[in-house]
């Protein structure tokens, strides 16, 4: 399983927020390329990036941050947040991530998916699925969509996704877990590389996502910059196995 340690980035700083809700906000100190240097040194697989600017508002304006972190790292870099037109996903490429993250654009048109993997390709292209209850969140997880987790899923894959990110909102940023009875029902409804997003506070939430063979990769976020999970420990940790 693979490790994408995360970086959540508002107005150029390094920010977490509880259940996505911009006014639970937690600003840490040290400039984005810190971070981003510290987490691969650590043994991060990939990183992933979310502008939470541009999810808000559509407007991408941590787009030079991303560029200067995807130039300076060994590491692939996967970026969302506001990926709603075919020149704000060419622009995030253009930037030198590995990886674009399509959410709310996917809830809204399977179309602009399938345009996106047929122009970019399905190794470029990833979708986010965030959802609560199992009802898909979209625009920053301010609106709840008609739409549900495993129906999205079935839709993406059927488009050529390859990648699919799925973030359980009530728990993100909780410290309280994942959602295991969700993720198996993602499991149990695509063939596609799925990416656990969302609540992982433990070593012991690494492992257990980890035993599960069909589960790609686990992003981390809120355990890490709080010290809750020491990456480095949980890198090593899986060469020993």
């Amino acid at each position: 399983m693979l490790l994408f340690p995360a970086i959540d980035l508002m107005d150029g700083q390094v920010v977490r927020l509880k259940q996505g809700k911009a006014d639970q906000k937690t600003v840490y100190p040290a400039p984005p390329i810190a971070y981003a240097r510290k987490w691969q040194d650590e043994g991060g697989d990939w990183l992933h990036i979310v502008d939470l600017d541009a999810a808000f508002s559509g407007v991408h304006k941590n787009l030079e941050i991303v560029q200067v972190i995807a130039k300076s790292l060994i590491i692939p870099v996967q970026l969302g947040g506001g990926m709603r037109t075919p020149e704000a996903v060419k622009r995030a490429l253009d930037a030198g991530v590995s990886r674009v993250v399509i959410g709310t654009r996917a809830a809204e048109s399977l179309s602009f998916v399938a345009d996106m993997v047929k122009e970019f390709g399905g190794d470029k292209i990833a979708v986010g699925i965030d959802a609560k209850d199992g009802i898909v969140s979209v625009k920053g997880w301010t609106e709840l969509s008609e739409l549900t987790a495993t129906d999205l899923a079935k839709k993406v894959e059927d488009v050529g996704v390859e990648t699919i990110i799925y973030t359980d909102i009530a728990t993100d940023g909780m410290m309280q877990g994942p959602n295991f009875p969700e993720l198996e029902k993602m499991l149990g409804t695509t063939r596609c590389k799925l990416i656990a997003s969302g609540g992982v506070s433990s070593f012991a939430d690494v492992q257990r996502l980890s035993q599960h063979p069909r589960i790609h990769g686990a992003i981390i976020g809120k355990a890490l910059y709080d010290n809750a999970i020491r990456l480095q420990l949980v890198s090593s940790s899986r060469t020993l196995n």
